[in-house]
């Protein structure tokens, strides 16, 4: 009998009737014959009000302190899940991610995954139970409770899923799939059905909010195939998986988009090798994932630094750059939290020229500014005004035809 894992969001099991609907899914799939481990985040808006709570009390809290009160949202969960389906007559039991070993490193509210000691899982299953494990959380090998970061429970399903070597890991949320962009701009957005690795890690990055990064590199990493579904409804949705002969190669599978980052730009620099190693050093030790940078030409031995970040990290950033400013000599720095990331990503760009010059050509016809560019095989990232993110996305998903059938490289 195979293993299927099945992560649902905190949207699924928002109120009582929904964590109802989940238990009689997971027991539906118990009854098709498979033994089932079930990752759930915590209740509906459970982590925002609990951050809130926090804020509240201070400005700046532990991150260790946060990681402790963060993780009990998820524990109401899985116990709530487990009544659920004790109550449609199958046994279940439910752990922590402290009690399923589910070991992480240090960095609180944004550990990584390292180790996964799935004995008390496999124990559980061979009795016949259903096991409920508590996304979004691990543990040190100091025992000290940490999180993964937001969408975090994604990772814990995929991270089981590998160390079980389960048949596959379903992933259940509000929407359907993988869209070819947010439905709620672009409402004849269409359904992916399958997709890369490499092109949901690109998506993920830039701004899809389905699935978390790091559990699409753990499933890449570690070959696991990941099929995104509706809680609500019976859609095969979108897998995620290596890259085969069979697959269509779409130029463009999607235009994504982020609105939850910020620029900040160092003036006057002086340009002499290693500065930008001692401006980015002290921000990777401080856990803040940069995303773009661009260094100007220098002039008179002065350039100018921009780079772009998490919203949520400006203000650990700020302090590390007025720091540096002052060290440097620099003439000042500069914080712009208006802005938004507009990307379009897709395999068949790696053999199709011409798709950046076009990409630009619209943004421009729609009197959208670009600020920074960045570039992969297959994807194209764009900075504008954040007010001008709705219409660069109608227009971008327009001008490739995304709503219909998609164009491959074979056609071409």
């Amino acid at each position: 009998m195979g293993i299927i894992v099945q992560k649902f969001g905190g949207s699924s099991v928002a109120d009582v009737e929904k964590i109802k609907n989940v238990a009689r899914r997971v027991v539906a799939t118990k009854l098709a014959g498979s033994s089932v481990v079930v990752v759930v985040s915590a209740l509906g808006d459970t982590t925002d009000e609990l951050v809130e709570l926090a804020r509240q009390i201070s400005a700046k809290p532990p991150e260790r302190e946060m990681d402790m009160l963060l993780a009990t949202g998820e524990q109401q969960s899985v116990a709530l899940l487990a009544m659920a389906i004790f109550e449609l007559g199958h046994e279940a039991i439910s752990f922590t991610g402290y009690q399923v070993g589910i070991v992480t490193d240090d960095s609180h509210t944004k550990a990584r995954i390292v180790d996964v000691k799935s004995e008390r899982i496999m124990q559980a299953l061979a009795s016949g139970k259903i096991c409920i494990v508590a996304g979004f959380q691990g543990v040190t090998v100091d025992n000290d409770i940490t999180t993964l970061g937001r969408g975090g429970s994604d990772t814990t399903a995929v991270a089981l899923a590998a160390g079980l070597n389960a048949d596959k890991c379903e992933i259940y949320t509000d929407v359907e799939g993988v869209f070819t962009a947010d439905p709620r701009i672009v409402p004849e957005a269409s359904l992916v059905p399958e997709i890369t690795y490499e092109e949901m890690l690109e998506m993920a990055s830039s701004g899809a909010k389905v699935l978390q990064l790091r559990s699409v590199e753990y499933a890449r990493n570690h070959n696991v195939v990941m099929q995104v579904r509706s809680s609500f409804t019976d859609s095969e949705g979108t897998v995620v998986k290596e890259e085969d002969e069979g697959m269509e190669r779409p130029i463009i599978s999607g235009v994504t988009h982020n609105t939850s980052e910020g620029k900040i730009t160092i003036y006057g620099v002086p340009d002499r090798p290693g500065i930008a190693a001692k401006v980015f050093k002290p921000l990777a030790a401080a856990n803040i994932n940069v995303d773009m940078i661009v260094q100007n030409v220098s002039y008179k031995g002065y350039t100018d630094i921009s780079f772009t970040l998490d919203l949520d990290d400006i203000p650990r950033a700020l302090s590390i750059i007025e720091d540096l400013v002052r060290e440097f000599g620099a003439q000042g720095h500069d914080l712009d939290k208006d802005i938004a990331k507009i990307s379009i990503v897709g395999a068949g760009m790696k053999s199709h020229p011409g798709v950046a010059a076009e990409m630009f050509d619209v943004l421009a016809e729609n009197s959208i500014n670009i600020q920074m560019i960045s570039t992969s095989p297959i994807r194209i990232s764009c900075v504008i005004d954040e007010v001008n993110i709705a219409t660069a996305v109608r227009a971008l998903h327009e001008h490739f035809q995304l709503s219909e059938e998609a164009v491959t490289d074979e056609a071409l």
